[in-house]
């Protein structure tokens, strides 16, 4: 968000930002960029996304209404019905939309037929014609939301990590692997959310699989609701082959990226065919080859075809899995070669892509 807003303010002699929250990183925000406090998002639970969006949609509409009327506007989708301002105002806008709604409601069992979902269907159809472009960030998205609007409105810019630091780094120079003992390993590492819809405990059934190889050692980076199952198994079943740790501080994050010999990037079946997790760029970027656990239509099939960089399985495949940890594992040719194609994937998904929004 920050590399887009600092692509606009080089572009534009104005640009303001509404904001619940600035969190800068490596890149700060330009100071040509005019900051407006909205509400902040509060993800703690369903009641609290609910009221933190429907709030700040209503400070987004008025501020709009009443203090910037000769604006182009720019929508991005959070909260998810920030664009249905344009229904009240004649600003030209455009809308990035990261979340597809309302088809990301069918997690929550809101489908074709209900209410909400026909009626913000229709709002779609109606603002998607009138805005002058919609952007997304795959090609499977693209094609859900050819649904509402004409492809030729649509234009596709992936994502890229939030920082430069990402890159290889040898595990001889790694403090990250000195630290862990990880130096004579071959890592295989999930790092991210562990809630009940992420499929991280295949990993927990390979490793019980190779547990007499030591070479191999899996490493779980990340909280959620699913981790106290997964450490008491780990436990239970002695998988000493298995190390979990907690989410890493931000400037150590480069280095345990870097750490992967082979990183897990898992997609359930409502997110699969549309979304491509933001770490898969950090990953890219530090060379790891992707060991990708989701279903059978997937944006991660077609990333990994693309480049060659690694193979995607069932969660229910777990002997194709194993298969293909040891083939990895024990091939460094094969390695090195998925190494270099991420690498050269990564070229595709750098801070560039934000000046793609303008041009």
């Amino acid at each position: 968000m920050i590399d887009i807003a600092n692509a606009y303010a080089e572009t534009y002699d104005k640009v303001v930002l509404f904001e619940g929250v600035v969190e800068e990183y490596e890149r700060p925000l330009s100071e040509e960029v005019k900051c407006v406090k909205i509400m902040t998002y509060n993800r703690d639970s369903g009641p609290k996304r609910i009221f933190t969006w429907g709030i700040a949609f209503l400070q987004i509409l008025f501020k709009l209404l009443f203090g910037y009327r000769s604006y182009e506007i720019v929508y991005f989708t959070n909260p998810p019905m920030s664009y249905f301002a344009s229904l009240f105002i004649k600003n030209t806008f455009s809308v990035v939309v990261y979340d597809v709604y309302p088809d990301a409601l069918y997690n929550v069992g809101i489908r074709e037929g209900n209410f909400i979902y026909n009626s913000w269907a229709a709002i779609n159809r109606k603002l998607y014609a009138k805005a002058k472009q919609i952007f997304t960030l795959s090609d499977g998205m693209a094609t859900v939301l050819s649904k509402y609007v004409t492809k030729e409105k649509i234009k596709v810019i992936p994502n890229w990590p939030f920082t430069d630091k990402f890159a290889p780094i040898p595990k001889s120079e790694n403090p990250f692997v000195k630290k862990h003992h990880l130096e004579d390993k071959f890592v295989v590492m999930y790092s991210g959310n562990m809630g009940y819809t992420h499929s991280v405990d295949v990993l927990l059934d390979a490793a019980a699989m190779t547990k007499m190889d030591e070479s191999i050692h899996y490493l779980l980076i990340g909280q959620g609701k699913k981790r106290p199952i997964l450490e008491e198994r780990v436990k239970n079943d002695g998988l000493k082959n298995v190390t979990i740790l907690d989410l890493q501080p931000f400037d150590v994050i480069p280095y345990s990226f870097a750490a992967a010999d082979l990183a897990v990037i898992t997609l359930n079946e409502e997110s699969g065919a549309v979304s491509v997790p933001g770490k898969t760029y950090d990953f890219l970027s530090v060379g790891a080859p992707l060991l990708c656990v989701c279903p059978p239509v997937s944006e991660m099939i077609a990333l990994t075809n693309n480049y060659e960089n690694g193979r995607c399985f069932s969660s229910k495949d777990v002997s194709g899995i194993v298969e293909f940890i040891q083939e990895v594992a024990t091939d460094p040719e094969l390695q090195k070669k998925m190494s270099e194609n991420s690498l050269i994937a990564s070229k595709d998904f750098t801070k560039a892509n934000a000046y793609k929004f303008i041009y």
